[in-house]
């Protein structure tokens, strides 16, 4: 039987990702790991104004938003879709001076080999997309597009095969979705089923990778 389906949406702000995590959600009947940032800042009681200008208080943020993702997926055992993965590392290494130390975290190593092994859609920005959220320091065109490639240089970086996302048409978006999750042997709720109905999932399809070659996952 193959191992529980993981699926990552990776990318910068204000590309769509909460929205497409809870279509999933909704649609096949997956737990949703919702970001864990917006927790983070409540549970900090930070205004947004001084992550913008204390540094201390950026790396405690970054650091707890870091090991809450871990935490969070820790304690869902089968599969979920995130509404994230190491996409707040972005962000640090952007705002914060912590990235070095998390980059020495042997949990690190760990985390991403188990992002690897999942189903990433790494969506891309648009300038129709943006607008305030209340959390994010930067919103500006500039500032999406800097996370954006930060974000492609980690996957890089961690060889993490991942399936581009670059439609900003929802259905666009939606058909691409049902068709690779109906490859990984993902049943929409209510759909016929299949060899998919004993709990086994077909092979993973193939994805891209950073250097531009298929990869297929195990």
């Amino acid at each position: 039987m193959q191992p529980p389906l993981r699926i990552y949406l990776v990318g910068a702000h204000a590309t769509g990702k909460t929205t497409l995590a809870r279509w999933i959600r909704d649609n096949y009947g997956l737990p949703m790991i919702s970001e864990v940032a917006r927790g983070v800042l409540a549970e900090m009681e930070a205004q947004l104004g001084g992550l913008r200008s204390n540094i201390d208080l950026i790396d405690r943020y970054q650091r707890q938003v870091f090991e809450r993702q871990l935490e969070a997926e820790a304690a869902q055992p089968g599969s979920f879709v995130s509404d994230r993965a190491f996409c707040n590392l972005a962000y640090a290494g952007h705002h914060a001076t912590i990235l070095g130390d998390i980059a020495g975290d042997p949990r690190l190593a760990g985390y991403m080999k188990s992002v690897r092994a999942g189903l990433v859609f790494f969506l891309r920005p648009h300038r129709e997309l943006i607008v305030e959220d209340g959390v994010r320091a930067g919103l500006e065109w500039e500032e999406v597009v800097r996370i954006d490639g930060m974000v492609k240089l980690l996957l890089e970086m961690f060889r993490v095969p991942y399936i581009p996302v670059e439609s900003l048409s929802m259905q666009e978006r939606v058909r691409l979705f049902e068709r690779v999750l109906d490859l990984a042997g993902l049943q929409k709720k209510g759909a016929d089923h299949d060899d998919s109905e004993n709990g086994e999932l077909r092979p993973m399809p193939r994805m891209k990778t950073p250097n531009g070659a298929g990869a297929a996952h195990n």
